[in-house]
């Protein structure tokens, strides 16, 4: 049976590391990092972990249009992050945000709920699991510039959404992990 997780939380709270020990064990995982540089430290900690447990995980980095595609073949997939991917797909589709109206915010916010529901169902079609990563929005204050006010709105709204449809979501502060679902 496959399971479908979210983790969220503000930045540097150990959301990457939770995600990289819960498959620490297991072979053929798909660490995907939508932004193009990895963090130094989960690299580490995935490299140590495929040493201590002789297993082997793909890396992959960068945007990708079509994410489903990147979980071919992977039971075990981890995709960091659910931010990096909406920021992505905000300058894909609206370059110049002044431009951004209410029906093209909720364009955007479709398809990146329907790129992630994508995955879950390809997760669930292979009976494996998998962990979306994610910032917590609403802890934060209404920030004053129009830009980063979009992208909270966008972010807060879809992560209501895939935290609805995942099996268990989990709120990380201070390294440490609540299960919130």
């Amino acid at each position: 049976m496959s399971k479908k997780i979210m983790i969220t939380g503000g930045a540097a709270s150990g959301k990457s590391r939770w995600a990289v020990t819960y498959f620490k064990a297991c072979d053929n995982v798909l660490y995907w990092s939508v932004s193009d540089n990895m963090d130094a430290d989960t690299m580490k900690r995935i490299d140590y972990d495929c040493k201590a447990n002789d297993v082997e995980w793909v890396i992959k980095t960068g945007f990708c249009d079509d994410p489903v595609e990147q979980i071919t073949g992977h039971k075990f997939v981890v995709m960091d992050s659910t931010a990096s991917y909406t920021s992505a797909v905000i300058k894909s589709m609206c370059p110049d945000i002044s431009k951004m109206d209410e029906p093209l915010k909720k364009e955007i916010e479709r398809k990146v709920i329907d790129d992630i529901t994508a995955m879950y169902d390809k997760i669930d079609d292979c009976e494996g699991n998998i962990i979306v990563i994610t910032l917590e929005t609403g802890f934060s204050i209404t920030p004053a510039d129009r830009s980063q006010l979009l992208f909270r709105e966008i972010l807060g709204n879809v992560n209501q959404r895939i935290g609805n449809i995942s099996d268990e979501v989990y709120l990380s502060a201070s390294g440490i992990q609540f299960r919130i679902k």
